[in-house]
């Protein structure tokens, strides 16, 4: 009788975690589906140099460095990300996650799918993603039982399109002027970086090194999720590694903390893995 019920349970449990998978699955399909459905064709087909007159002088730099004249508009971007992810909002809890990512530069969109090892044979399951001016957040355990779900608020439709801008250095033909992006200088290593999509606008202050490139991203009000609360809170991305990929200099490693009363509190660390672009034709 023990051997059968403990079978039964096994059955049973197989068959909720394949549901929760295709499930998973088709959720992932559709929201792919709402981001293709969202894209706006690309004017400018190729990058010139002549897009730089009149930029803050730390932005040209920027472009000087990482982009070549005539490089193709990037439309669209294929990224795999592993690293780790930190569940505790005060502490060090450290989790390992994959990931694959599907970026498209206009209209603004992405979509970032995770799974996060929470303990051996626990996996919880991630869409963080902005498509057609809607943010959305949701975390569930094998695909089933729902962990977080945000979606549809001001707050994080702005907080997402805050990531899309920020990881815009992996795609740096979206940070071009042709793009919609408004630039304003600060001193000779800052400048404020400005994009709007629909009714959500978002500034950034970008920070380069000595070589022109980014190295830091930061935001001084973004959205946090506190016990089920959005707090308003500073924000940064840190760059790193940069590599040449397809004619463009790009970091291949990165780190995103919030910036806290009492210090930075990490909570991304990632690499890329593995990075495929489509350029316009």
């Amino acid at each position: 009788m023990i051997v059968i019920v403990t079978l039964g349970l096994m059955v049973i449990i197989t068959v909720a975690l394949r549901y929760g998978s295709r499930r998973w699955e088709s959720a992932t399909k559709e929201m792919h589906t709402e981001l293709e459905a969202a894209r706006l064709p690309i004017g400018t087909m190729t990058y010139s140099t002549d897009e730089l007159i009149g930029l803050p002088a730390p932005v040209q730099k920027y472009f000087r460095a990482v982009l070549e004249d005539g490089q193709r508009i990037v439309p669209t971007v294929y990224v795999e990300i592993s690293g780790t992810f930190n569940m505790s909002g005060t502490g060090e809890k450290w989790k390992r996650f994959t990931s694959t990512q599907r970026v498209i530069a206009q209209r603004p969109g992405f979509d970032w799918e995770a799974r996060i090892e929470m303990m051996p044979g626990l996996t919880a399951r991630v869409h963080d993603a902005y498509i057609a001016g809607e943010g959305i957040l949701h975390a569930t355990l094998f695909g089933l039982v729902s962990l977080a779900y945000l979606r549809g608020t001001p707050e994080i439709a702005q907080g997402e399109l805050m990531r899309f801008f920020a990881e815009a250095a992996w795609y740096p033909t979206a940070l071009l002027p042709s793009q919609g992006v408004q630039w304003k200088a600060i001193d000779g290593f800052s400048a404020n970086a400005r994009l709007k999509d629909g009714e959500t606008a978002v500034t950034l202050l970008f920070r380069f090194d000595e070589n022109g490139l980014i190295e830091s991203v930061r935001a001084e009000a973004r959205g946090r999720a506190v016990a089920g609360t959005v707090i308003p809170t500073p924000w940064e991305v840190r760059w790193s590694n940069y590599e040449l990929r397809n004619g463009m200099c790009i970091p291949t490693e990165g780190e995103v903390a919030w910036l806290l009363p009492e210090g930075p509190q990490p909570y991304f660390r990632g690499r890329i893995t593995s990075l495929r672009y489509e350029f316009a034709q």
